[in-house]
């Protein structure tokens, strides 16, 4: 008789169940630091369906999960943050949209995520839709957010936030460009499909334009591969691609197309406890480790 370490590795599910709880097992160990002064992140791309928000709120809930304490502002009128993050978003509700016209502080509309103790929401409601034409004629109009964040993260010092994830629209407007101003550091999902690399150019030199003249401390630091489909040589080819241009930023956890990332917000949660041990899942898990680890070194 097989002992319980004894595994039959021969099929292709038995190798996939064998790595699943490898993986299992190594984050079940792992420790993941957190940084000595706040990371504040804009999850940007200009190209729509790669898994922007998806990244914001997964990594935001992975790193909640191991001890960090997080904020997460939805920027995105949609507000797909916010509902994934169970936040409140009904019509009355106070959010960012207020920070940013109203000049309402920003601890005034912060929710804490039902997820885990340690995460927390700056929701987006219906208002924001009109916030990109209101804030044309504010003085200051692109460094609202900023102005907002650091008087929230200084006020907060005595029980820090460790990181900061902002969720921007798909397209490059007044809200985006705050997103920007307010960030240090600029996290680009890119999905592991045909086109992967359409308007990246673009969106990076809008990063420079954004650095040369409203925010000199930006910076791309970190690249995510998503929708990855181990199956595909197109997926492997994508991912080989980005390495070579991006060799520096990309990280080495891969985020699997998967139907439990995808289910996870219609039930008002992320894939992280939603199905804590399915690949997504770990996947994500594994990427905050990695952003965690390379917040130390930097």
């Amino acid at each position: 008789m097989a002992s319980s370490t004894d595994f039959d590795d021969s099929t292709p599910l038995a190798r996939e169940i064998a790595d699943l709880t490898r993986r299992r097992n190594a984050l079940a160990i792992s420790t993941f630091p957190v940084p000595e002064k706040p990371r504040v992140f804009t999850v940007a791309n200009q190209k729509g369906g790669v898994g922007k928000t998806t990244t914001a709120v997964n990594l935001a809930a992975a790193l909640a999960r191991n001890g960090a304490r997080v904020l997460v502002i939805d920027l995105d009128p949609q507000g797909n943050a916010s509902t994934a993050l169970g936040a409140e978003r009904h019509q009355d509700t106070k959010s960012i949209y207020d920070v940013l016209i109203n000049d309402m502080p920003l601890a005034d509309v912060v929710q804490q995520s039902p997820e885990f103790p340690q995460l927390f929401c700056a929701p987006a409601t219906i208002h924001l839709a009109g916030a990109e034409i209101e804030l044309v004629s504010t003085v200051a109009r692109e460094q609202r957010l900023r102005t907002a964040l650091d008087d929230f993260l200084t006020a907060s010092a005595d029980d820090p936030f460790h990181y900061v994830f902002i969720d921007c629209p798909p397209s490059l407007g007044l809200l985006t460009i705050n997103a920007f101003v307010a960030a240090r550091e600029v996290l680009i999902p890119i999905q592991c499909e045909y086109y992967a690399l359409e308007g990246l150019s673009q969106l990076l030199s809008n990063i420079e334009l954004i650095e040369r003249h409203l925010n000199p401390e930006l910076r791309v630091s970190t690249i995510l591969l998503t929708m990855y489909d181990v199956r595909t040589n197109l997926s492997n080819q994508v991912v080989q691609e980005v390495r070579e241009h991006f060799p520096e930023q990309v990280l080495q956890a891969l985020i699997p197309r998967s139907v439990r990332i995808s289910e996870a917000p219609s039930y008002g949660q992320t894939v992280i406890t939603y199905d804590t041990n399915s690949p997504g899942s770990l996947s994500y898990l594994e990427a905050a480790k990695e952003i965690a680890a390379r917040g130390v070194k930097a």
